[in-house]
Order: C-alpha cells, then sequence, then structure tokens
C-alpha cells in the first residue's frame, strides 16, 4: 500500500488504521516538534460539502479537548483537494479489540462503561455535538485503570447541531451495525448517539454482532437469547429503553440515564486548571440584578433588577450606598457616564432615566421608545446617550437637555444591544435579527449613517463590546457563540464555541489582554485576546450568570446571576 509519507512539512503518515466511506484514518508521527511525538491524521477526500463546513466543525473539535476523556484536536488543514484532522494519540487497547481477548463483558463492566461514557456524551451535546460513530472501536481503554480511563476516540462523523437546523455530517452516517435508524436516514439527534451506546453494550455482553442481534422479520432485538450469563432486570431495561427504534420511545438525554441508573449527583467532574481569580465577596438579595456597571474611578458598583431599584455598592467596603427608584417595571441596563457623574439606567417601562449621582437626583426621564429598553450606552464624551429598545428601533439623546437628538431604523428585530467605540467614531447596535450595524457618526452636527452590517450569528445577538483599543468588536449569541470582528473590514477574527448555553455579556479589561464572557450556562469564562485560547473559566453561580462588569482600575470582575447573588472576583497573585 503506499501512503502518503508527509504532510505540511511535519506529519508522516505511517500505516492506514481504517477505511470507512470518504474518511481514512492513519496512525502517524508529528516531526515537527522535539521530541516527536505519535498523533493520529484524518483525512477527508474534498467535496462541496466538506469545504463549506470543515473549518465550522473543526474549531467546534477543538474545544472538545478540554475534556481528558476526549483525544485533542491538534491541528486541522486543507491540503491540495482533501482535508485533514490531527488529533492526540491515545495508546491503550480498542474495546472490540478487549471484547475479543478478554471474552464478553460481565454486567459489572457494563455499569462502568455507561458510567464512563455518558459524560462524555453530556459533555458533547452541552455543546450541541452529536459524535455519530460511538461504536466498541471508538472506546479506547487507557493501560493504567482509573476511574476515566475510557477515551471517545475518532471525529470524523461529528455533526453540530443547532435549535433551527442541523449540519450534516463529513462523511456517512457512521458504523452502520451501531447506527440509530434515524442517524442512518441522515437526521441524526443526540439520542443516536445513546442508541449506539446501547448497542454496543449488548455486543459486549454477547459477542455477537448487531446484525444478528436484531429479528428483522419481526422487527425486533433479540440480543437476551444470545446471553450466556443473566444479568439484571434493572440493566435489560436500561439498555433496551437505549436501543428502542423510535426515538420518542428512547432516553433522550445523557442526563436522563444517569437518572435512572442513579448517578445523577456522581456525574463525574473534570476540575478546571486552578484559577488566580477569587470569588471574595458575594452580595445576596430577593431580587435577579440584569444589569452592572463599575464606575470610571473603580469605587462603585451599580445594579439594577427584577424589583425596579437601582443600587450603588462601594466596592472597597461592598456596602450599599444608595438607591434609586422611580422606574415602574425591570430594571435592564444601567451605565455610568464616562466623567462618572451621571447614570443612565433604562427599564421594560420604555423609558431610560438619567440620574444626577453627587445629588442622588433624577435629572431626566427620557421617552420616546414603543417598547422595553434593554441597553444604553455613553459615548465618549459623555455628551450623547445611545438607546436600544425592542421596538427595533436605537434612539441618541442629547445628555444635556435630555431631547432626542435621532432616531435609527435598520434592524428588522428587536435591538438587544448598543455600544460606542473608544474613539467615538462609530455606534454598534445588536438585534434579534442576527445582525450587528455598524453606524458612522459624523461629528459637529451628529449624523448616524449605515456603515457595515456583520453577519455570521444563527440566532440572535445578545451583547456587544469594543475593545478599548477600537480595533475589535466582540459580539455574544444565543447561538451559545462570541464572534470577534475587525472593526477597519468588517471581517470575522475568530468564533469562539465553549459555552454551552446563550452568551448574554461580553466586555473586556482595560489593558486590552483579556476578554470576559458570560452565559446562562451559569459561567464566566476570561479570554486572551491576542491568541483567542480560554484562559479560564469562572463557575460559582448556581443559575444563569446575567450580567458582568469589569473595574476599569483594579483586577476586579463583578458578576450578576438568576441565582440571585453579585459576586465579586478578585485576582489573586500567589507568591512563592
Amino acid at each position: 500500500m503506499t501512503i502518503l509519507n508527509l504532510l505540511q512539512n511535519r506529519y508522516r503518515l505511517i500505516n492506514l488504521m481504517s477505511r470507512g466511506g470518504f474518511c481514512q484514518t492513519y496512525f502517524a508521527v508529528d516531526e515537527g516538534i522535539s521530541p516527536p511525538v505519535y498523533c493520529v491524521v484524518q483525512k477527508f477526500s474534498g467535496n462541496g460539502k466538506i469545504s463549506d463546513i470543515f473549518g465550522q466543525k473543526a474549531k467546534y473539535i477543538k474545544n472538545l479537548g478540554q475534556n481528558p476523556q476526549l483525544p485533542t484536536l491538534l491541528a486541522y488543514f486543507q491540503d491540495q483537494d482533501n482535508y485533514y484532522l490531527v488529533q492526540e494519540f491515545i495508546a491503550g487497547a480498542s474495546l472490540a479489540q478487549v471484547v475479543q481477548e478478554e471474552g464478553a463483558f460481565p454486567e459489572t463492566q457494563i455499569w462502568q462503561l455507561l458510567t464512563n461514557l455518558l459524560p462524555i456524551l453530556k459533555w458533547m451535546s452541552d455543546r450541541q455535538l452529536i459524535h455519530g460513530n460511538v461504536k466498541p472501536a471508538n472506546i479506547i481503554r487507557r493501560p493504567t485503570p482509573t476511574s476515566t480511563n475510557l477515551v471517545l476516540v475518532d471525529f470524523g462523523h461529528v455533526q453540530i447541531v443547532s435549535r433551527t437546523d442541523q449540519v450534516s455530517d463529513l462523511q456517512g452516517v457512521g458504523s452502520a451495525e451501531y447506527a440509530a435508524p434515524e442517524q442512518i436516514k441522515g437526521k441524526a439527534v443526540f439520542a443516536s448517539d445513546l442508541y449506539s451506546l446501547g448497542v454496543t453494550c449488548i455486543h459486549l455482553l454477547t459477542m455477537v454482532s448487531p446484525f444478528d442481534l436484531f429479528d428483522i422479520p419481526n422487527d425486533c432485538w433479540v440480543w437476551q437469547q444470545y446471553l450466556t450469563t443473566k444479568i439484571s432486570d434493572r440493566l435489560s431495561k436500561i439498555l433496551n429503553k437505549l436501543i428502542q427504534k423510535s426515538v420518542d420511545q428512547r432516553f433522550q438525554s445523557a442526563d436522563a440515564v444517569m437518572q435512572v441508573m442513579g448517578i445523577e449527583g456522581k456525574i463525574l467532574h473534570y476540575p478546571p486548571p486552578l484559577s488566580p481569580w477569587q470569588c471574595l465577596n458575594t452580595l445576596t438579595g430577593d431580587y435577579c440584578t440584569n444589569s452592572l456597571a463599575i464606575s470610571p474611578d473603580g469605587n462603585t458598583l451599580a445594579s439594577g433588577g427584577d424589583d425596579k431599584i437601582i443600587r450603588l455598592w462601594e466596592l472597597n467596603t461592598q456596602k450599599l450606598v444608595a438607591s434609586f427608584s422611580g422606574h415602574s417595571q425591570a430594571v435592564t441596563s444601567v451605565t455610568f457616564s464616562p466623567q462618572g457623574e451621571i447614570l443612565a439606567t433604562a427599564s421594560d417601562d420604555k423609558t431610560v432615566k438619567l440620574w444626577h449621582l453627587p445629588t442622588s437626583r433624577e435629572v431626566f426621564t427620557l421617552n420616546g421608545h414603543t417598547k422595553p429598553v434593554k441597553s444604553v450606552s455613553f459615548s465618549p464624551n459623555g455628551q450623547i446617550l445611545a438607546s436600544g429598545s425592542w421596538d427595533k428601533q436605537v434612539k441618541l439623546w442629547d445628555v444635556t437637555t435630555g431631547k432626542e437628538i435621532s432616531a435609527l431604523k435598520a434592524h428588522q428585530l428587536q435591538v438587544s444591544a448598543v455600544a460606542f467605540s473608544p474613539q467615538e467614531e462609530i455606534l454598534a447596535s445588536a438585534s434579534f435579527d442576527r445582525t450587528i450595524r455598524l453606524w458612522q457618526i459624523t461629528q459637529n452636527h451628529p449624523r448616524y449613517t449605515l456603515l457595515k452590517t456583520l453577519s455570521g450569528h444563527t440566532r440572535a445577538v445578545l451583547a456587544i463590546a469594543f475593545s478599548p483599543d477600537g480595533k475589535i468588536l466582540a459580539t455574544g449569541s444565543d447561538d451559545n457563540t462570541i464572534k470577534l470582528w475587525d472593526i477597519n473590514t468588517g471581517q470575522l477574527i475568530d468564533t469562539l464555541l465553549v459555552h454551552s448555553w446563550s452568551v448574554v455579556a461580553v466586555t473586556f479589561t482595560a489593558d486590552n489582554k483579556t476578554l470576559i464572557s458570560a452565559s446562562w450556562d451559569k459561567t464566566i469564562k476570561l479570554w486572551k485576546v491576542s491568541t483567542t485560547e480560554e484562559i479560564v473559566t469562572l463557575a460559582s453561580h448556581l443559575d444563569s450568570v446575567c450580567a458582568i462588569a469589569v473595574n476599569p482600575v483594579a483586577q476586579m470582575i463583578a458578576s450578576s446571576s438568576r441565582d440571585k447573588t453579585i459576586k465579586l472576583w478578585q485576582l489573586v497573585i500567589q507568591q512563592n
């Protein structure tokens, strides 16, 4: 057999491990590092469908490598008409080899298999991914016995699933013996992986091909007839439900299986690396805080929430120093003016209010929106306030007079967020219509002209933030992603795919080095702006995170959640 010796001047293909559809899997060695290391290279024959989705899928797969029970994706690239995934090589024997060498699995080993594999499938489904080829040959048992010694390999059939549509897999439908009926028809769902896991279990129990374990004339499984050792009714019921032909009669999620198994409180969690960011204080109340802002001098935290009250907290003491009331419905957004004397607040009551902080008095109530107002932002000079509303409009207000300057009407659905660039040249607005509009500001007599429309998110855009140097715009979406855009060109820089639920807030640190994101998945994530690598995950909230704010003069982050708490995170430098 002739094998292409070297790819990208570093990956030497040694031998063909498997072939299926248009995918070939090779055992290889990476000679581009010292010392060289073994790896696995998957080659996909080029066609139009692959070229359209390969890069997107590779980015999703790359983020799976944080789980020690999934191989790390080391690289991906196109070479001539072919596409390649380079993955970590997992040493050990596949369960297909184990069952041949050691014989049929006893019941205890099947329980261990389910306990090991179900959290992996949950991990993937939480990230909107279907593995697509769960089978004994793709489950590797590491040589060193541990509680998590099974690794699920082979990303060749991974599928990305959104709430509105589904991206087809790269190659075929996986292995026919183990694939669910709907997957064979090209309509895989998360429960398809559970079906394949169930079929894997009955094969390991019987050592019989799944094709022979199904009675085609009677349209039913007969695997229990091939058992040589009796198993418990409890395990039989779980396996039979996993392999139901109808999706509706099957377990719908890995969580559902684990709950029946009684391990819902024992799901394997993989500890994040030790974080220098520590939650030093928690502010509690009987209300949910929807919005946070920290004053330009870094001394005061403003919060607004469902109870219609705006609160000011002194950050040095974490004491409540003032509270304002006046809105008739939930407060949705709060922001300080650049000089720190004015606080703007938006509300579901369709109004925006301006508060003079030195005197604790309301200055203006800005009326004009016809639907709830969800976001407010001051221009860098503090003279103009922008507001975004579910009435699909962005309004500009003169802060000195409280008069409306202009109404921008370009979005087709609700406006969820607004932000000015630091250089005061651009206003950005985000919408449920899945777009971000960039408006060019003409100084002197302020005029706003639509400059660019950024498209790429597949669901509502919920959050936006400019980097302090004004070169990057970060956007968070209901599609669970963060996108980074080059402001000068309007081109997409990168897509960050780690959150497992809607991204509702994004912001940058003042030094321009770190991006911070918050999600309904209960986490806050920090990213290195220069490389878009994830730095750390902050995961102390017990419910969806609603808002974040970063201190402009100190190493502090504030976050609020539906768990009715505000947490203050401090960067703690460890002394050696």
